[in-house]
């Protein structure tokens, strides 16, 4: 018998009107904006009127370093929040909206797996209710006022050759990485070099998802630096008087946005930074008011907790005021063997050996979150049909030793009745004394936070910058950015900045090769490897076995 897809399973599911959804939520109408009958958004007036009401326990589920064999973040999110209601919680998911780079490239739909998926899936991993549309708009306005400035006398004296702002689509094009544009003579625009950012790596993306109201949207747009004078001096999108029409396009996309998973449970999903370019989470207004509905929010960080969890720590957690309960790492016996250095073909065969050589690379994940962090948490094992006793059982061994229970997770097979154990042992952590905190202080100096991460999260022996960026890591303290936390964008595929050293690596250094302000977002980039803020499509996209047929229904998305 062969599995259903993703997709299959998806569109099996009679799916609530929204409404209905809305009263499980408890979203009264008022603050309902329907798109079509299973989406809507939520006005953001609701958390002012909501601002009494206590908070429930916040949830953040993360995972060990990716690999090909998958590890399942959202799939066990969404399963997790199933499984509390089971076990009579009130319980709301706060997700990341898909980008539709990913969708057609290597990755595919993103909205969960299995019979543990949000609904209506097509629309989520594809144009859902518009919000990237909107932000991609809103950053080439930006693009297009700023050169427009140039050519129409340059009054603020911007240097051309130092314009750091970039056009975006949300799209895979690995051919606009880098143009030359305005050619074509006076009247076709100033000729200059130029590129385009995927959507999701634009700076409007984590403006849009930090920001907590309209006031505060436009303030953080105004603060972002496009480039500089031929002075030194930063020009920032206030100095071209672009951020009042920026918000104007982005007034609806401030509104986190309602949907359901395949069992009737209420999961906003909003707002989709690149986990890897930039800081990995949805939105913070989603994130609010996730904590005001359920007496208990789960919400994801993208890739794995070097990258996603320490993120959403160090940064998000930090500007919007937020204390995690608990933490949920994710991790399949596949990976760790992969991890272990088994070839993806042979992943399916029980291999103790493999599996013990791998496990590292979770205990450093499990240990960054319980000594790094002061955060209680638990191992999910995302279970597969190829798992043995065996290679469970020394999982949980090794964890315990860690004092880490691990829950198996069968919410791919079975949804919320297969996230009940995990359920369980969340609802015991968030009892558990938490003793969290940030780890670095923000009054320390660009190269020492970065030095921190680089030995603190990763386990490296320390950080090195190229003379460029120590440049740039002097010119943005003299310029006042010095107390900013970091963003690091690097390779997900690693604790360390070469892709290609997996498990738990020791005896090497993060190279540092650039550094860039985030001024409306609030955050220093630093940009190790070769990490690239518009990636390509593989040999094979996704988008080959996407098609639609003449009754307009979906097929090959997962």
């Amino acid at each position: 018998m062969g599995f259903k897809s993703d997709i299959e399973i998806a569109q099996e599911c009679k799916k609530q009107h929204i409404t209905e959804i809305a009263k499980v939520a408890g979203v009264a109408e008022e603050y309902l904006e329907q798109y079509g009958n299973y989406k809507a958004k939520v006005d953001y007036r609701l958390l002012k009127d909501l601002a009494d009401k206590k908070d429930g326990k916040l949830i953040l589920v993360t995972a060990i370093t990716p690999t090909p064999a998958g590890e399942g973040k959202t799939t066990t999110s969404v399963g997790l929040t199933d499984g509390l209601r089971k076990i009579g919680k009130n319980a709301v998911v706060a997700l990341r909206e898909p980008s539709l780079g990913p969708v057609f490239g290597i990755k595919g739909g993103a909205a969960g797996g299995g019979y543990a998926q949000v609904v209506p899936m097509e629309d989520i991993n594809l144009h859902f209710t518009g919000d990237f549309h909107a932000i991609g708009a809103a950053n080439n306005l930006l693009a297009a006022m700023l050169d427009n400035h140039i050519q129409q006398g340059n009054a603020l004296g911007i240097d051309p050759k130092q314009i750091t702002w970039k056009r975006a689509v949300d799209m895979n094009d690995r051919q606009l990485r880098h143009i030359v544009n305005g050619l074509g003579g006076r009247m076709q625009g100033v000729p200059r070099e130029d590129g385009f950012d995927i959507t999701v790596a634009s700076e409007v993306m984590a403006v849009l998802c930090l920001a907590s109201d309209i006031p505060d949207l436009k303030a953080r747009l105004g603060r972002i630096i496009v480039g500089y004078t031929y002075g030194g001096a930063p020009v920032t999108a206030h100095d071209l008087k672009a951020e009042g029409a920026m918000a104007a396009l982005l007034k609806d996309a401030l509104k986190p946005n309602l949907v359901q998973t395949l069992e009737g449970t209420p999961a906003l999903i909003h707002g989709g930074p690149f986990a890897n370019i930039a800081h990995g989470c949805n939105s913070v207004t989603a994130t609010r008011i996730a904590l005001k509905l359920g007496d208990y929010a789960v919400t994801e960080a993208g890739f794995a907790a070097d990258l996603g969890a320490e993120k959403f720590l160090d940064i998000k957690c930090r500007m919007a005021g937020l204390t995690p309960s608990a933490v949920v790492i994710v991790a399949t016996v596949r990976a760790l063997k992969y991890h272990g250095g088994v070839p993806k073909a042979d992943l399916n065969n029980e291999n103790l050996e493999a599996l013990e050589a791998g496990i590292p690379n979770l205990l450093q994940h499990v240990s960054n979150i319980k000594d790094v962090f002061g955060l209680p948490c638990v191992v999910a094992i995302n279970a597969f049909p190829t798992d043995t006793k065996a290679e469970l059982d020394l999982v949980e061994a090794k964890c315990k030793e860690l004092g880490v229970n691990v829950a198996l997770s069968e919410v791919w097979a079975k949804g919320g009745e297969g996230g009940k154990a995990l359920a369980e042992e969340v609802v015991r952590l968030c009892e558990e004394p938490n003793n969290f905190h940030q780890s670095y202080e923000l009054d320390l100096p660009i190269e020492e936070k970065l030095d921190t991460i680089c030995k603190k999260i990763y386990h490296a022996d320390g950080v090195a910058l190229t003379p460029n960026a120590k440049k740039q890591a002097k010119q943005l303290e003299d310029l006042g950015f010095g107390g900013m936390p970091i963003c690091m964008a690097k390779t997900q595929y690693s604790f360390s900045d070469d892709p290609a050293l997996l498990g738990a690596p020791k005896g090497f250094t993060v190279t540092v090769r650039n550094l860039k302000v985030s001024a409306g977002a609030g955050f220093i980039v630093a940009l190790t490897g070769d990490i690239m803020t518009m990636p390509g499509l593989p040999k094979s996209p996704a988008a080959e076995r996407i098609d639609v047929d003449e009754n307009g229904v979906i097929s090959g998305l997962f």
